[in-house]
């Protein structure tokens, strides 16, 4: 978009602020042109904002964080990621603190920032002895589907004021995404109450949207693996509710899962925190969480 023409129609925008086809490429810095040159954060933040934009005329979306990743707590900013900042003319954004490794970057941008994390209901971050979590809050709010209606209304909402031209496209977009999440309900009967342990704090929202008993979630990073303490716990918990598997998260860490595993004979199954992949729009975070759930039925029968 112009810039001359974004400063106008910035001037009514409500700035909201905060803590791939296949996925574009990290754009140069943008021309003048009659674009909007929107820049999605995260894999979930690029499906989100591509299910709303669909179709829509004159909108480009790109996706910042596009390598395989498990985690960003020591995610780095790239020469590339920085010329993405610089280029975009509104940035979406999950907020919750997930994004602080740029907050330095947001502060010489001046493109609009849309949270998607406004009005979400938040829980409380799950941290474990020996590992560093500052965050107040857990950040993964995408991993429940009623959270993901909100940060749906959230793109929608920021976007229409941006461009009011294409306000009911993006509405209609916006409707027919959210009609395509939900759980099946039978499957959510059979998961309901199940004691479950994970190799990543990022299932949290995930276990309280499908009635998963977590017992408890540990978050290991590299120099920064679970203690002594904790795999012992781990193991009376095996031990004491007769779990037949414990997961990790696809990129994430699994020897210590697999450790557990050959002491006390239960199962190690991936589970995916959709912080990577293919293609755009809503489907894939669909398919994706539908997968979860018939992995934790298939591990946990």
């Amino acid at each position: 978009m112009k810039k001359t023409m974004l400063s106008l129609l910035l001037s009514g925008l409500l700035l909201l602020t905060a803590c791939g086809g296949g996925t574009a490429a990290t754009p140069a810095p943008a021309e003048d042109d009659d674009t909007i040159h929107i820049l999605a954060t995260t894999y979930p933040i690029y499906l989100f904002t591509t299910a709303v934009t669909e179709g829509v005329e004159g909108v480009e979306v790109t996706r910042l964080i596009q390598e395989e990743i498990s985690c960003l707590h020591d995610y780095t900013l790239t020469v590339n990621d920085m010329k993405a900042i610089e280029a975009a003319d509104v940035i979406v954004m999950n907020g919750v603190g997930l994004e602080d490794f740029m907050s330095d970057a947001l502060a010489t941008s001046n493109a609009p920032v849309i949270d998607c994390s406004e009005g979400v209901a938040l829980l409380e971050a799950m941290g474990h002895e020996g590992h560093d979590h500052d965050a107040e809050y857990d950040p993964h709010i995408w991993m429940d589907e009623g959270n993901v209606s909100v940060m749906l209304e959230n793109i929608t909402k920021g976007l229409s004021n941006l461009d009011p031209d294409h306000g009911e496209n993006y509405e209609a977009n916006r409707a027919a995404a959210d009609a395509a999440l939900g759980y099946d309900a039978d499957k959510l009967s059979q998961l309901s109450g199940k004691p479950f342990i994970t190799f990543h704090d990022g299932f949290q929202y995930f276990a309280q949207a499908t009635g998963l008993d977590l017992l408890k979630a540990i978050e290991e990073e590299e120099g920064a693996e679970a203690s002594a303490a904790e795999i012992k716990e781990i193991v009376g918990l095996i031990g004491e509710y007769d779990i037949s598997a414990i997961f990790t998260e696809k990129n994430g860490s699994d020897a210590t899962a697999q450790a557990i595993s050959r002491e006390t004979g239960c199962g190690v199954a991936q589970l995916d925190l959709v912080m990577s992949g293919e293609g755009s729009g809503i489907q894939p975070y669909v398919d994706a969480m539908n997968q979860n759930i018939d992995t934790i039925l298939e591990a946990l029968g």
